[in-house]
């Protein structure tokens, strides 16, 4: 049985969704992933994890503007910004979504649906580079 634990790091160029299927995927295939668990855990606190529809690029733009109107980026609103008016926003929208992600694995291949893809859901406005925990336990 394996057990693998390995962090990857994915640039983002600022606030949105980020399709990140491709690097698992080359992930798995490069450990000669059988079957198991595949864990993912984004390690910040102003960005998170989803998996969302990868087909439609209007999905992503509903849920950026979703995002929008459902915590609102006016520092005024918000004792805590020692980072920049985005800072308390990324922090409300990272506990309203995922830190963690579990996906199975059968025969080499992620367990997702037709048309389901993995996101890194960037919440502040700069660049920044995220690191993410990939745990798998499983053959």
């Amino acid at each position: 049985m394996k057990n693998i634990i390995e962090i990857i790091k994915i640039d983002t160029a600022g606030k949105g969704m980020y399709e990140i299927t491709n690097e698992v995927i080359e992930w798995t295939q490069a450990k000669n992933l059988t079957k198991g668990q595949l864990n993912l855990f984004i390690q910040h606190t102003s960005a998170s994890l989803t998996i969302m529809e990868n087909a439609s690029p209007d999905v992503l733009e509903d849920i950026n503007n979703f995002f929008l109107k459902l915590v609102p980026e006016d520092s005024s609103l918000y004792k805590h910004g020692y980072e920049g008016e985005d800072d308390m926003p990324a922090h409300i929208k990272y506990m309203l979504t995922q830190t963690s992600l579990t996906i199975p694995i059968i025969d080499k291949k992620l367990i997702l649906g037709t048309w389901q893809g993995i996101y890194l859901f960037e919440h502040r406005y700069h660049s920044t580079n995220r690191k993410i925990t990939l745990s798998f336990i499983g053959d």
